[in-house]
């Protein structure tokens, strides 16, 4: 048993495993942050995405957001889920502190995060572009984050829909 319990102190948190990977990113049917239109799994495809699971009263997204914008100028597609949120005050952040995401779910009650096996905010799925998930990370994407795991990653699923 000690064995066991020692172990845990070594994994890393920011690895927890999702039995999503290689499956299709769940079908859902929410309303957009912006313009309260429907949005459903069908917007999420044609293009390899990072799906960021965001909260206004998530300590760590507020870390985290300036990377999201500085990568959304770079090109990278970005949509968010607006996670168990008040989306007036969703609004407010995207205004003041500027909107990376080219979609915004509004997932007010969590249903969709239900769905992703979401632990808690933030957390990004690298998405390809026929809306299958193959990465999840758990925690704020910084720049070390992007340029050590992501990065690569996502450049090589924009590769891939250009061949």
């Amino acid at each position: 048993m000690a064995a066991f319990l020692c172990k845990g102190l070594y994994l890393d948190p920011s690895a927890l495993p999702s039995a999503l990977i290689d499956k299709p990113f769940p079908n859902f049917s929410l309303q957009s942050v912006q313009d309260n239109r429907s949005l459903t799994r069908a917007d999420l495809l044609g293009k390899p995405a990072l799906v960021n699971v965001w909260g206004t009263w998530c300590v760590a997204c507020r870390a985290e957001h300036p990377v999201l914008n500085k990568l959304a100028q770079q090109g990278v597609v970005i949509h968010g889920v607006n996670y168990k949120d008040v989306n007036f005050d969703a609004l407010n952040w995207l205004k003041d502190f500027h909107d990376p995401y080219q979609l915004n779910i509004r997932d007010e009650a969590g249903s969709l995060g239900l769905n992703l096996g979401v632990y808690g905010a933030p957390e990004t799925f690298l998405v390809d572009s026929k809306g299958i998930i193959r990465y999840k990370h758990v925690g704020v994407i910084d720049e070390t984050v992007w340029r050590e795991q992501l990065a690569d990653l996502y450049q090589g699923l924009v590769q891939e829909g250009t061949q």
